[in-house]
């Protein structure tokens, strides 16, 4: 019998409890708009945070409140800010895409190292023991990786000591240049091809010294540049994306190699 009265007493129990849970629910539901749910559908579920709002959920709730712009999900694309618009009935505004840009050249056959670091595969790390970076250049990416593991879309790798994006990969979200201690990511507009791959802002002898890939600021670009585009500034070159028509002859005028012609 005490077996029974143990069995029916649970029972009791738990039809009491789920009364009182169904009764709750009933009392503090909270109704969902139902255009946040169709925003919210139309996402990359990525919860990437490029947006700028705390997950795919807050940016769905942003933008049904109409505190959010349709196309503020990089990762979904064109596509998806075209549905949000038409379930907002609001016109899509096209925004640039931007793509993720590493502005450095040193890897480890180029680039002369500091120290040999050992311990955790953490750029921040890799900082605290040897100051701004493990290479001679301190304005060199440190390439343990932080952009790596924050990316959610495998866009960027280290390749022999530097990080590379691969841009047919990214969206833009900018993930890997908030994870980078150094500032060293860049974001920049899809369209825009020729890049100066180094940041060094050390005077030409230096560089010579401390890396074969590294800018001098020789101003041979910026001579040769049909359209003015390109000037020496600090001692690193840099490219007006306004003026620049992507011709590519400073990339072919440059004796270091480092204006890079980035793959589409």
């Amino acid at each position: 019998m005490s077996i029974l009265y143990s069995v029916l007493v649970l029972g009791a129990l738990g039809a009491i409890f789920g009364a009182l849970l169904a009764f709750a629910a009933k009392i503090f539901h909270v109704e969902v708009d139902p255009k946040q749910a169709a925003v919210r559908e139309c996402l990359a579920g990525a919860n990437c945070g490029g947006c700028g709002y705390p997950g795919c959920d807050g940016y769905a709730a942003a933008v049904a409140k109409g505190e959010a712009p349709c196309n503020k999900c990089v990762a979904s694309g064109p596509e998806a800010a075209a549905k949000i618009a038409e379930i907002m009935g609001v016109a899509a505004s096209d925004a640039e895409k931007m793509v993720a840009f590493v502005p450095c050249s040193g890897c480890k056959d180029v680039a002369e190292m500091r120290f040999n670091y050992s311990g955790p595969e953490d750029c921040r790390a890799a900082m605290l023991f040897g100051g701004k970076s493990n290479k001679l250049c301190t304005f060199a990416c440190i390439g343990m990786g932080n952009c790596v593991k924050a990316c959610k879309f495998d866009a960027m790798h280290i390749v022999k000591g530097v990080a590379k994006v691969d841009r047919s990969k990214c969206v833009g979200c900018g993930a890997c240049a908030d994870a980078c201690p150094k500032d060293i990511v860049k974001l920049i507009p899809e369209k825009q091809k020729l890049m100066v791959a180094c940041r060094s802002q050390d005077k030409g002898g230096q560089v010579m010294k401390i890396c074969k890939a590294g800018c001098i600021g020789c101003m041979k670009c910026q001579r040769e540049c049909p359209n003015d585009a390109i000037h020496v500034e600090n001692f690193l070159a840099k490219i007006d994306p306004e003026k620049c028509v992507q011709c590519g002859h400073c990339a072919e005028v440059c004796p270091r190699q480092i204006i890079k012609k980035l793959d589409a």
